[in-house]
């Protein structure tokens, strides 16, 4: 899985002009594994969105009932079509019985990325 060291210097990207969501979903007590099937259905048409550039699904180490979820989008005008996407609007309906509340979005305007090669090579399980 991850650790894995390389030799090779990180790969640096600015990220001008591009724009950011982190999301907060808080779920019903027991409901996680529930929304991570959900959320990892719409993972795998991001496709459809090709101007979602990064998405990254986590779990709260601390809190059972929170998932975390980072979204890079090319511009605003990408974001906005991320919200108009069908694969979207087939999650919201979905997540609703899931969630304890709506979700926490926090917009963004990232500015630098940083990523070892090596994160794109490793193999790793989803789940545990």
């Amino acid at each position: 899985m991850a650790g894995n060291t390389s030799a090779n210097p990180p790969v640096q990207v600015l990220l001008a002009g591009r724009t950011a969501a982190l999301v907060r979903l808080t779920c019903k007590t027991g409901m996680r594994p529930a929304l991570l099937e959900v959320l990892n259905n719409y993972v795998d048409r991001l496709d459809e969105e090709p101007g979602t550039e990064i998405y990254t699904l986590s779990i709260d180490p601390d809190n059972e009932s929170l998932v975390w979820m980072y979204e890079i989008f090319a511009d605003e005008d990408a974001q906005h079509q991320h919200q108009q996407a069908p694969a979207l609007g087939e999650l919201l309906p979905a997540m609703q019985e899931l969630l304890d509340g709506p979700p926490a979005v926090l917009r963004m305007s990232p500015l630098r990325m940083s990523l070892q090669e090596s994160v794109l090579r490793d193999e790793f399980d989803l789940l545990d």
